[in-house]
């Protein structure tokens, strides 16, 4: 396994997520209902590997994830980095969503008591409140940290003027900065690229990346003329995901089969792989609801594509970004003026 910077911590490629425990809700339950008792066995095989970050969120089956979560880890706690997040909504209430002050204290406390902790190394927001000020969110998680409740701060799917902004806010005041984002980014979802790898390359912030197989489509089941496998979730969640066209998928798949077959792995492993070269990319979310999804997915470490491999699938799966985004694609040659610009 390897390991790499978020903040003051050293966090396994390869993390965990945690959405396929507990099981209640459509969304949730589509995803998988993993119970305590395979919760504890996943964990230990995730160990054994070398994983140490485990991720999950108040609004993951109603809390169950968490309670799931906290079980599993019962007696393993200095082994695990413990990631959580809040904000979206937990209910119908007017103040059951956001990231107010009494929202935050009271979901972290929430969290502490579900995951059977005292402190949550890695408390994001999980998406950006705008009926919220940006000083009161940070000093609010100012507060967390002095209080020992939470170690380091991170943000989910933020733009990126918010995270700028945020960023530019604790430094004026001296409170937490914001360590990690965690993203949506994949083969089949390469719009991280255009503005937020940038960014995070300027100002230091590391990537945890949800969802890396796009939403379930990068499983190796989805085949040009076939029709979509009967036990896969899309039936149930794709209106929930990011929408991605047919035809990239399946351009982007028969890329991915042809490297599989040179390197001897799996499509999923050759298509996290391609994710773990990416800049800025600190850790890796996997998912699974049975130990032979696990095992098959923790075969992505331990080995690298070729140059050429990975210039394969960055043309199979380019997509024109919009304005003012696309001269970013010809930037490249123009990173002696520009250094946060990777590529």
């Amino acid at each position: 396994m390897e390991y790499r910077r978020i903040g003051g911590l050293d966090v396994s490629a390869l993390s965990f997520g945690a959405g396929t425990f507990g099981g209640r809700g459509p969304l949730f339950g589509a995803w998988g209902s993993t119970d305590v008792q395979e919760a504890r066995r996943l964990v230990g095989l995730c160990l054994d590997a070398g994983v140490t970050m485990f991720d999950t969120a108040d609004v993951y089956s109603d809390g169950a994830s968490e309670e799931v979560l906290g079980a599993a880890i019962k007696g393993r706690r200095d082994a695990v980095l413990l990631s959580t997040k809040a904000g979206l909504p937990i209910g119908d209430g007017p103040n059951e969503a956001g990231t107010s002050r009494r929202r935050l204290v009271h979901a972290a406390e929430a969290a502490l008591r579900r995951l059977q902790t005292d402190v949550i190394d890695v408390f994001h927001l999980h998406a950006f409140d705008a009926c919220t000020p940006i000083e009161e969110v940070l000093s609010t998680l100012d507060e967390l940290v002095r209080a020992g409740k939470i170690r380091y701060v991170g943000v989910s799917n933020f733009a990126g003027w918010q995270l700028m902004k945020s960023l530019a806010i604790a430094d004026r005041h001296g409170w937490p900065r914001y360590v990690v984002h965690q993203v949506y980014y994949s083969l089949v979802g390469r719009d991280y690229e255009w503005e937020l790898m940038p960014l995070a390359a300027d100002q230091g912030l590391g990537a945890t990346v949800w969802s890396p197989l796009g939403w379930g489509r990068l499983t190796g089941r989805i085949r040009r003329g076939a029709p979509l496998p009967e036990t896969s979730r899309l039936h149930d969640t794709a209106d929930f995901g990011p929408p991605v066209a047919d035809e990239d998928v399946y351009r982007i798949v028969d890329a991915l089969d042809e490297i599989a077959a040179e390197v001897d792995k799996t499509v999923p492993q050759v298509a996290l792989n391609w994710l773990l070269r990416r800049p800025t990319v600190s850790s890796v979310l996997i998912g699974a609801r049975n130990e032979e999804q696990l095992r098959d997915n923790l075969g992505a470490v331990g080995w690298n594509l070729t140059a050429d491999q990975v210039r394969r699938l960055d043309v199979a799966s380019f997509r024109h970004a919009p304005y003012p985004y696309f001269p970013y694609e010809r930037q490249a040659a123009f990173a002696r003026r520009n250094p946060s610009i990777v590529g």
